[in-house]
């Protein structure tokens, strides 16, 4: 074990201590700075993957509605054409307005993002506060 030199003053332990405790500081900053920087990055792949699986199902899901509502006119076209066509486009404006609201209010709902920072910060501050 070290024993203190009889030359050294209590200002250079001071020192010495301050000199440990903001190297701690910064690395439990550095530890939680790669835990933000993880969560970002999975919540970026997660968006891309939901973003380019969404916009794949929502061109097929056009194109199966697109000759659906072609079928669906074609057979009721000797009866009553125009009506099953006004009637198809009135569901499919009404789809379209109420998903349109659902996307609005998804959009002001908060994110979780970050909680996990956040929470381990917490942590780290009520663990220095005692």
């Amino acid at each position: 074990m070290d024993e203190p030199r009889p030359d050294a003053s209590p200002d250079q332990g001071v020192l010495a201590a301050l000199r440990r405790l903001t190297g701690n500081a910064i690395a439990l900053l550095h530890a939680r700075l790669e835990l933000l920087i993880t969560e970002i990055e999975e919540e970026r792949s997660r968006l891309v993957r939901i973003l380019l699986l969404s916009v794949i199902a929502a061109f097929f899901l056009s194109i199966g509605v697109l000759t659906l509502t072609i079928f669906i006119i074609l057979l009721a076209w000797d009866t009553h054409g125009l009506l099953v066509a006004g009637a198809l486009t009135v569901l499919y404006l009404g789809i379209g307005v109420g998903l349109a609201l659902s996307v609005r209010n998804l959009a002001k709902t908060r994110s979780k993002l970050f909680s996990s920072s956040l929470a381990e910060l917490k942590k780290d501050h009520d663990a220095l506060d005692s």
